[in-house]
Protein backbone atom coordinates (compact mmCIF):
# COMPACT_ATOMS: atom_id res chain seq x y z
CA UNK A 1 0.00 0.00 0.00
CA UNK A 2 0.82 4.12 -0.62
CA UNK A 3 2.71 5.71 1.94
CA UNK A 4 0.60 8.60 2.59
CA UNK A 5 1.55 12.31 3.40
CA UNK A 6 0.33 15.82 3.83
CA UNK A 7 1.53 18.00 0.99
CA UNK A 8 -0.10 21.19 2.32
CA UNK A 9 -1.64 22.78 5.15
CA UNK A 10 -3.93 26.18 5.10
CA UNK A 11 -6.15 27.89 8.12
CA UNK A 12 -8.63 30.83 8.17
CA UNK A 13 -8.20 32.43 11.08
CA UNK A 14 -10.19 31.58 13.74
CA UNK A 15 -12.55 34.33 15.68
CA UNK A 16 -16.05 35.58 14.79
CA UNK A 17 -16.40 37.17 10.88
CA UNK A 18 -20.14 38.56 10.77
CA UNK A 19 -19.48 39.64 7.40
CA UNK A 20 -18.46 35.85 5.77
CA UNK A 21 -20.32 32.80 5.74
CA UNK A 22 -19.21 29.06 5.80
CA UNK A 23 -18.38 28.94 1.89
CA UNK A 24 -16.00 32.39 2.52
CA UNK A 25 -13.92 31.00 5.16
CA UNK A 26 -13.87 27.49 3.45
CA UNK A 27 -12.28 28.67 0.52
CA UNK A 28 -9.75 30.54 2.18
CA UNK A 29 -8.55 27.59 3.73
CA UNK A 30 -8.36 24.94 0.84
CA UNK A 31 -6.89 27.70 -1.67
CA UNK A 32 -4.31 28.24 1.36
CA UNK A 33 -3.69 24.52 1.76
CA UNK A 34 -3.29 24.03 -2.08
CA UNK A 35 -0.84 26.96 -2.30
CA UNK A 36 1.64 25.81 0.59
CA UNK A 37 1.05 22.46 -1.40
CA UNK A 38 2.24 24.14 -4.79
CA UNK A 39 -0.80 22.47 -5.90
CA UNK A 40 -4.03 23.54 -8.65
CA UNK A 41 -7.19 22.73 -7.95
CA UNK A 42 -6.85 20.48 -11.09
CA UNK A 43 -4.38 17.80 -9.69
CA UNK A 44 -7.25 17.17 -7.13
CA UNK A 45 -9.17 14.12 -7.47
CA UNK A 46 -11.74 13.84 -4.50
CA UNK A 47 -12.44 16.34 -1.65
CA UNK A 48 -13.96 15.77 1.78
CA UNK A 49 -15.37 18.54 3.48
CA UNK A 50 -16.18 18.39 7.67
CA UNK A 51 -18.96 20.71 9.08
CA UNK A 52 -21.70 20.12 10.98
CA UNK A 53 -23.90 23.11 11.96
CA UNK A 54 -23.96 24.10 8.13
CA UNK A 55 -26.70 23.16 5.63
CA UNK A 56 -27.22 19.38 3.75
CA UNK A 57 -24.05 19.09 1.34
CA UNK A 58 -22.41 21.92 2.16
CA UNK A 59 -18.50 21.33 0.97
CA UNK A 60 -20.35 21.14 -2.33
CA UNK A 61 -20.78 24.94 -1.85
CA UNK A 62 -17.54 25.65 -0.65
CA UNK A 63 -15.81 24.00 -3.23
CA UNK A 64 -17.84 24.95 -6.09
CA UNK A 65 -16.90 28.83 -5.22
CA UNK A 66 -13.02 27.28 -5.29
CA UNK A 67 -13.99 26.30 -8.27
CA UNK A 68 -14.09 22.44 -8.17
CA UNK A 69 -13.45 20.08 -11.55
CA UNK A 70 -16.41 18.00 -11.27
CA UNK A 71 -14.74 15.68 -8.37
CA UNK A 72 -16.40 13.20 -6.01
CA UNK A 73 -17.37 15.47 -2.77
CA UNK A 74 -18.27 13.51 0.38
CA UNK A 75 -19.45 15.82 3.34
CA UNK A 76 -18.72 14.29 6.86
CA UNK A 77 -20.26 14.88 10.16
CA UNK A 78 -18.74 13.35 13.51
CA UNK A 79 -18.91 16.57 16.10
CA UNK A 80 -15.58 17.84 17.16
CA UNK A 81 -13.68 14.72 15.16
CA UNK A 82 -15.42 15.56 11.96
CA UNK A 83 -12.22 17.19 10.66
CA UNK A 84 -9.68 14.46 11.44
CA UNK A 85 -12.73 11.77 10.45
CA UNK A 86 -12.20 13.39 6.97
CA UNK A 87 -8.58 13.10 7.17
CA UNK A 88 -8.73 9.35 7.88
CA UNK A 89 -10.98 8.74 5.03
CA UNK A 90 -8.84 10.64 2.07
CA UNK A 91 -5.95 8.60 4.32
CA UNK A 92 -7.62 4.99 3.74
CA UNK A 93 -8.81 6.10 0.11
CA UNK A 94 -4.80 7.31 -0.71
CA UNK A 95 -3.84 4.40 0.95
CA UNK A 96 -5.79 1.97 -1.37
CA UNK A 97 -4.60 3.22 -4.39
CA UNK A 98 -8.33 4.58 -4.83
CA UNK A 99 -6.81 8.62 -5.69
CA UNK A 100 -3.05 10.14 -5.79
CA UNK A 101 -4.41 13.58 -4.34
CA UNK A 102 -7.18 14.45 -1.94
CA UNK A 103 -8.54 18.04 -0.21
CA UNK A 104 -9.66 17.86 3.37
CA UNK A 105 -11.65 21.08 4.36
CA UNK A 106 -13.49 22.09 7.35
CA UNK A 107 -15.48 24.96 8.28
CA UNK A 108 -17.87 26.01 10.81
CA UNK A 109 -19.83 29.33 11.52
CA UNK A 110 -20.57 27.91 15.08
CA UNK A 111 -24.03 28.87 16.84
CA UNK A 112 -22.84 31.53 20.06
CA UNK A 113 -23.31 30.28 23.61
CA UNK A 114 -23.50 26.34 24.47
CA UNK A 115 -23.53 24.22 21.20
CA UNK A 116 -26.86 22.80 20.98
CA UNK A 117 -27.51 19.26 19.30
CA UNK A 118 -24.31 17.45 20.69
CA UNK A 119 -25.55 13.96 20.98
CA UNK A 120 -27.53 13.88 23.74
CA UNK A 121 -30.74 11.66 24.24
CA UNK A 122 -33.84 13.71 24.61
CA UNK A 123 -34.09 12.71 28.85
CA UNK A 124 -30.55 14.54 29.13
CA UNK A 125 -32.01 17.40 27.28
CA UNK A 126 -35.40 17.99 29.11
CA UNK A 127 -33.79 17.19 32.32
CA UNK A 128 -31.20 20.32 31.98
CA UNK A 129 -28.46 17.64 31.63
CA UNK A 130 -27.62 18.34 27.73
CA UNK A 131 -25.31 21.34 28.17
CA UNK A 132 -21.09 20.13 27.86
CA UNK A 133 -19.88 22.56 30.42
CA UNK A 134 -21.42 20.46 33.07
CA UNK A 135 -19.89 17.16 32.05
CA UNK A 136 -16.58 18.83 31.49
CA UNK A 137 -16.82 20.21 35.06
CA UNK A 138 -18.14 16.87 36.67
CA UNK A 139 -15.13 14.62 35.08
CA UNK A 140 -12.20 17.13 36.31
CA UNK A 141 -14.47 17.39 39.89
CA UNK A 142 -14.29 14.12 39.83
CA UNK A 143 -10.26 13.85 39.37
CA UNK A 144 -10.12 16.17 41.95
CA UNK A 145 -11.81 14.07 44.73
CA UNK A 146 -9.95 11.02 43.60
CA UNK A 147 -6.33 12.49 42.60
CA UNK A 148 -6.22 15.93 44.36
CA UNK A 149 -6.21 17.89 41.17
CA UNK A 150 -6.20 21.47 42.34
CA UNK A 151 -8.00 24.57 40.91
CA UNK A 152 -4.90 26.40 40.77
CA UNK A 153 -3.25 23.06 38.25
CA UNK A 154 -6.48 24.08 36.01
CA UNK A 155 -6.05 27.81 36.25
CA UNK A 156 -1.96 26.93 35.33
CA UNK A 157 -3.15 25.20 32.14
CA UNK A 158 -5.57 27.82 31.06
CA UNK A 159 -3.09 30.44 31.66
CA UNK A 160 -0.44 28.56 29.78
CA UNK A 161 -2.19 28.22 26.48
CA UNK A 162 -3.30 31.91 26.55
CA UNK A 163 0.22 32.76 26.66
CA UNK A 164 1.39 30.95 24.08
CA UNK A 165 -1.93 31.70 21.76
CA UNK A 166 -0.01 36.05 22.10
CA UNK A 167 1.92 34.76 18.96
CA UNK A 168 -0.45 32.54 17.19
CA UNK A 169 -2.43 34.49 14.11
CA UNK A 170 -4.81 32.19 13.83
CA UNK A 171 -6.13 32.11 17.54
CA UNK A 172 -9.18 34.17 18.40
CA UNK A 173 -7.97 34.99 21.87
CA UNK A 174 -4.29 36.20 21.77
CA UNK A 175 -3.94 37.95 25.43
CA UNK A 176 -1.81 36.87 27.89
CA UNK A 177 -3.85 36.02 31.55
CA UNK A 178 -2.67 35.39 34.85
CA UNK A 179 -4.05 32.65 36.68
CA UNK A 180 -5.25 34.74 39.22
CA UNK A 181 -7.41 36.22 36.41
CA UNK A 182 -7.99 32.87 35.37
CA UNK A 183 -8.98 31.48 38.62
CA UNK A 184 -11.39 35.07 39.63
CA UNK A 185 -12.88 35.23 36.09
CA UNK A 186 -17.02 34.68 36.41
CA UNK A 187 -17.87 31.19 37.32
CA UNK A 188 -19.53 28.66 34.38
CA UNK A 189 -19.65 25.36 36.16
CA UNK A 190 -17.87 24.56 38.92
CA UNK A 191 -14.76 24.14 38.72
CA UNK A 192 -14.21 25.51 35.46
CA UNK A 193 -14.07 29.60 34.91
CA UNK A 194 -14.79 31.25 31.99
CA UNK A 195 -11.34 31.16 30.91
CA UNK A 196 -10.92 27.66 31.32
CA UNK A 197 -13.38 26.92 28.43
CA UNK A 198 -13.10 27.53 25.18
CA UNK A 199 -15.76 29.62 23.03
CA UNK A 200 -17.32 28.20 19.91
CA UNK A 201 -16.84 30.47 16.95
CA UNK A 202 -15.82 30.82 13.08
CA UNK A 203 -13.37 29.32 11.11
CA UNK A 204 -11.83 26.95 8.60
CA UNK A 205 -9.03 24.63 8.25
CA UNK A 206 -7.90 22.67 5.08
CA UNK A 207 -4.96 20.00 4.54
CA UNK A 208 -3.97 18.52 1.34
CA UNK A 209 -3.23 14.40 1.42
CA UNK A 210 -1.67 12.63 -1.01
CA UNK A 211 0.52 9.48 -2.24
CA UNK A 212 3.84 10.36 -1.02
CA UNK A 213 5.74 10.08 -4.95
CA UNK A 214 3.33 12.41 -5.93
CA UNK A 215 3.84 15.16 -3.37
CA UNK A 216 7.70 14.76 -4.17
CA UNK A 217 6.76 16.71 -7.71
CA UNK A 218 5.28 19.71 -5.49
CA UNK A 219 7.02 20.10 -2.69
CA UNK A 220 10.34 19.43 -0.84
CA UNK A 221 8.51 19.21 2.97
CA UNK A 222 6.28 16.13 3.00
CA UNK A 223 4.65 15.42 6.39
CA UNK A 224 4.13 11.57 6.81
CA UNK A 225 1.26 10.38 8.24
CA UNK A 226 1.81 7.43 10.49
CA UNK A 227 -1.90 6.82 11.67
CA UNK A 228 -4.97 7.60 11.54
CA UNK A 229 -7.55 6.24 13.47
CA UNK A 230 -10.85 6.83 14.48
CA UNK A 231 -12.93 4.97 17.52
CA UNK A 232 -16.30 5.20 18.63
CA UNK A 233 -18.32 4.28 21.60
CA UNK A 234 -19.39 0.73 22.44
CA UNK A 235 -22.86 -0.43 22.01
CA UNK A 236 -25.37 0.55 24.82
CA UNK A 237 -23.98 2.81 26.63
CA UNK A 238 -24.69 5.78 27.64
CA UNK A 239 -23.37 8.91 26.07
CA UNK A 240 -21.98 11.49 27.71
CA UNK A 241 -18.54 13.34 26.92
CA UNK A 242 -15.93 10.95 27.06
CA UNK A 243 -14.03 12.21 29.72
CA UNK A 244 -16.89 11.83 32.11
CA UNK A 245 -16.47 8.15 32.09
CA UNK A 246 -15.47 6.52 35.52
CA UNK A 247 -11.79 7.00 36.31
CA UNK A 248 -10.92 3.44 36.33
CA UNK A 249 -13.59 1.77 33.69
CA UNK A 250 -14.08 -2.16 33.52
CA UNK A 251 -12.76 -1.60 29.73
CA UNK A 252 -10.37 1.32 28.02
CA UNK A 253 -12.40 4.79 27.74
CA UNK A 254 -12.71 5.15 23.74
CA UNK A 255 -9.66 8.19 23.79
CA UNK A 256 -7.37 5.01 25.39
CA UNK A 257 -8.55 2.49 22.54
CA UNK A 258 -7.67 5.16 19.73
CA UNK A 259 -4.62 6.04 21.33
CA UNK A 260 -3.55 2.37 21.50
CA UNK A 261 -4.99 2.12 18.03
CA UNK A 262 -3.02 5.13 16.77
CA UNK A 263 0.32 3.76 18.47
CA UNK A 264 0.30 0.02 17.35
CA UNK A 265 -0.35 1.61 13.29
CA UNK A 266 2.72 3.66 13.97
CA UNK A 267 4.50 1.08 15.95
CA UNK A 268 5.59 3.75 18.04
CA UNK A 269 4.51 4.81 21.64
CA UNK A 270 3.05 7.68 23.46
CA UNK A 271 7.52 8.01 24.99
CA UNK A 272 7.89 9.24 21.20
CA UNK A 273 5.88 12.09 20.76
CA UNK A 274 7.72 15.39 20.34
CA UNK A 275 4.56 17.48 20.73
CA UNK A 276 0.75 17.36 20.71
CA UNK A 277 -2.61 18.98 20.31
CA UNK A 278 -4.98 17.14 22.73
CA UNK A 279 -8.97 18.04 22.81
CA UNK A 280 -8.83 20.69 25.51
CA UNK A 281 -12.17 22.29 25.13
CA UNK A 282 -12.02 22.91 28.67
CA UNK A 283 -8.59 23.01 30.93
CA UNK A 284 -9.80 20.04 32.88
CA UNK A 285 -9.70 17.53 29.52
CA UNK A 286 -5.87 19.16 28.98
CA UNK A 287 -5.18 17.02 32.24
CA UNK A 288 -7.42 13.88 31.93
CA UNK A 289 -6.37 13.34 27.84
CA UNK A 290 -2.87 13.81 28.56
CA UNK A 291 -3.26 10.82 31.00
CA UNK A 292 -5.72 8.99 28.72
CA UNK A 293 -3.01 9.01 25.84
CA UNK A 294 -0.49 8.03 28.19
CA UNK A 295 1.92 11.17 28.42
CA UNK A 296 1.59 10.62 32.49
CA UNK A 297 0.13 8.14 34.67
CA UNK A 298 -3.56 8.20 35.55
CA UNK A 299 -4.44 10.96 38.27
CA UNK A 300 -0.49 12.69 37.67
CA UNK A 301 -1.45 14.98 34.60
CA UNK A 302 -2.63 18.11 36.76
CA UNK A 303 0.34 18.39 38.85
CA UNK A 304 3.13 17.25 35.82
CA UNK A 305 1.27 20.57 33.67
CA UNK A 306 2.05 22.57 36.83
CA UNK A 307 5.63 21.77 36.86
CA UNK A 308 6.38 22.61 33.60
CA UNK A 309 5.99 18.83 31.37
CA UNK A 310 3.43 19.91 29.31
CA UNK A 311 4.75 23.56 28.24
CA UNK A 312 7.21 24.71 25.22
CA UNK A 313 10.68 23.15 27.01
CA UNK A 314 9.12 20.00 29.02
CA UNK A 315 9.23 16.87 28.10
CA UNK A 316 6.06 16.64 26.55
CA UNK A 317 5.19 20.10 24.95
CA UNK A 318 0.86 20.16 24.43
CA UNK A 319 -1.06 22.48 22.63
CA UNK A 320 1.41 24.99 22.34
CA UNK A 321 0.02 27.56 19.76
CA UNK A 322 -2.62 27.89 22.72
CA UNK A 323 -4.97 25.01 21.72
CA UNK A 324 -8.99 25.17 21.50
CA UNK A 325 -9.19 27.12 24.88
CA UNK A 326 -7.27 29.95 22.81
CA UNK A 327 -7.96 29.42 19.31
CA UNK A 328 -11.34 28.44 20.00
CA UNK A 329 -13.66 26.04 18.12
CA UNK A 330 -15.75 25.57 15.01
CA UNK A 331 -16.17 22.69 15.03
CA UNK A 332 -16.03 21.53 11.72
CA UNK A 333 -12.70 23.10 10.94
CA UNK A 334 -11.06 22.23 14.77
CA UNK A 335 -9.42 19.50 14.66
CA UNK A 336 -8.03 19.98 11.44
CA UNK A 337 -6.76 23.07 12.70
CA UNK A 338 -4.49 20.88 15.22
CA UNK A 339 -3.36 18.80 12.17
CA UNK A 340 -2.33 22.38 10.40
CA UNK A 341 -0.54 23.14 13.46
CA UNK A 342 1.12 19.87 14.38
CA UNK A 343 2.40 20.15 10.78
CA UNK A 344 4.01 23.40 11.31
CA UNK A 345 5.88 21.94 13.97
CA UNK A 346 7.27 18.80 12.27
CA UNK A 347 8.51 21.66 9.55
CA UNK A 348 10.11 23.55 11.96
CA UNK A 349 7.77 26.77 10.92
CA UNK A 350 5.80 27.39 14.31
CA UNK A 351 8.05 30.59 15.14
CA UNK A 352 8.26 31.50 18.52
CA UNK A 353 6.49 28.59 19.80
CA UNK A 354 8.45 26.20 17.65
CA UNK A 355 9.05 22.86 20.02
CA UNK A 356 13.15 22.12 18.64
CA UNK A 357 13.84 19.18 17.06
CA UNK A 358 10.41 17.83 16.61
CA UNK A 359 9.75 15.30 14.78
CA UNK A 360 7.04 12.86 15.64
CA UNK A 361 3.39 15.03 17.00
CA UNK A 362 0.03 13.62 17.64
CA UNK A 363 -3.23 15.23 16.71
CA UNK A 364 -6.32 13.89 19.16
CA UNK A 365 -10.29 15.10 18.72
CA UNK A 366 -12.84 14.15 20.53
CA UNK A 367 -16.45 14.45 19.63
CA UNK A 368 -20.06 14.33 20.79
CA UNK A 369 -21.26 10.45 20.11
CA UNK A 370 -18.57 9.12 21.22
CA UNK A 371 -15.45 9.77 18.86
CA UNK A 372 -12.16 9.75 19.09
CA UNK A 373 -9.29 10.26 16.28
CA UNK A 374 -5.93 9.96 16.61
CA UNK A 375 -3.28 10.89 14.37
CA UNK A 376 0.06 10.72 14.34
CA UNK A 377 2.57 12.57 11.93
CA UNK A 378 6.26 12.09 10.87
CA UNK A 379 9.20 13.82 9.30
Amino acid sequence: MEEVVIAGVGMHEFGRFDDKDYRDLGFVAAKRALEDANMSLNEVQAAFSANVYEISAAGHNVLEKLGVPGIPIINVENACASGASAVRLAYQAIKNKEYDVALVVGFEKSPRGFLPGAGYDRWQEWTGLGANPLYFASSIHEHMVEYGTTREQLAYIASKSHKNAVHNPYAMFRKELSIDEVLNARMVSDPLTLYMLCAPNDGAAAVVICNKKVAKSFTEKPISIAASVLETRRRGDMFVPAVSAPANPPYPTVAERAAQSAYEMASLGPEDIDVAEIQDVDAGSEIIYSERLGFCPIGEGGARAEAGETSIGGRIPLNVNGGILSRGEPVGASSLGQIAEITWQLRGEAGVNQVEGAKVALSHSEGAGGNSCVTILTR
